[in-house]
């Protein structure tokens, strides 16, 4: 059945919300490990609730339960390095960082599925770094900025990876729900380590105040529960291709919106944009010379 132009419009507001998360990250007051402690367990409390009203049979076993909790502490590593990204630079930077995760996992999944690697992934993943390389040579006072995304997005593409492989056995919602469950216990281990071990001369600020309530139940609520599980089930409506394409517009949507909240604040060298162009052109690029690449291995088998 072909989507409906509602279908496609309700695919591209869920990838523009994926967008307003670091946004948000920005509106913030709090520090990111204090926003990463929230948003975990407010979104834990929302996917369980949310798992309650949906008929499920799948089970998870001991080990496998484990295994998803630790994954949800490099979710919330992953969170706290992309909104301190945006702190230390802003937006634009941390998307732009990001932005590699498609790539990341395309060199990284032969590691774990023991498929041969690409010439096409290969290619792009030279043409990322041209990128950075850029950013890097144009913006050095962002470097640290521009690094931490680039690491979050690192951890992105190891737990895209490992929920490829545990989808193989629990349904992915489920997963999710155990992920943020793992996220907010090792956030919450972690909180009295870095205040009181780490970063002792840094006062502890943990409770949101004012506007930052809204702004975290939006973030908790909109962004994580609702965006996930309208997700999931576009998936019933368009193919994975369609759905990979769309959600590498992510950083494009907000750097945008970026640029139109914060005004001058987001405004970057040449050498950025120059250097942001090469990394999500690659990224647009990727699931298109893919698709290609897969055909012509299929029509020189056949003949």
């Amino acid at each position: 059945m072909k989507p409906s132009l509602q279908s496609y419009l309700q695919l591209h507001f869920v990838v523009l919300i994926f967008g307003f998360t670091a946004i948000l990250g920005q509106l913030i007051s709090i520090p990111p490990l204090a926003l990463v402690f929230w948003r975990t367990g407010l979104a834990t409390v929302g996917m369980w609730a949310f798992l309650k009203t949906q008929k499920s049979t799948s089970k998870a076993s001991a080990g496998l339960i484990i295994r998803l909790l630790l994954t949800g502490g490099l979710v919330a590593l992953h969170w706290i390095l992309f909104f301190g990204s945006a702190r230390v630079s802003n937006v634009s930077v941390c998307l732009a960082g990001l932005s590699t995760s498609s790539l990341w996992t395309a060199l990284l999944e032969p590691l774990f599925t023991h498929r041969r690697l690409s010439l096409v992934e290969v290619f792009l993943g030279l043409l990322v770094m041209v990128g950075l390389y850029l950013i890097f040579l144009f913006e050095f006072n962002h470097a640290l900025g521009l690094t931490m995304s680039v690491v979050a997005a690192l951890l992105s593409a190891l737990f895209s990876i490992f929920n490829s492989l545990f989808a193989r056995t629990l349904e992915p919602r489920r997963i999710t729900a155990y992920e943020m469950a793992g996220a907010w216990i090792s956030t919450t281990i972690f909180l009295p380590i870095y205040y009181f071990l780490i970063a002792p001369e840094e006062k502890m600020n943990l409770i949101p105040q004012g506007w930052d309530w809204l702004w975290v139940l939006i973030l908790a609520g909109v962004c994580t529960v609702y965006a996930y599980a309208a997700f999931v089930r576009l998936f019933q409506t368009f193919s994975a291709f369609v759905m990979n394409l769309t959600t590498n517009l992510e950083p494009i949507y907000g750097i945008i919106l970026a640029f139109l909240i914060f005004g001058s604040a987001e405004k970057m060298t040449a050498g950025f944009y120059a250097g942001a162009s090469l990394i999500l052109g690659a990224v647009l690029l990727y699931p298109i010379l893919n698709r290609w690449s897969n055909r012509r291995a299929k029509a020189s088998v056949i003949s």
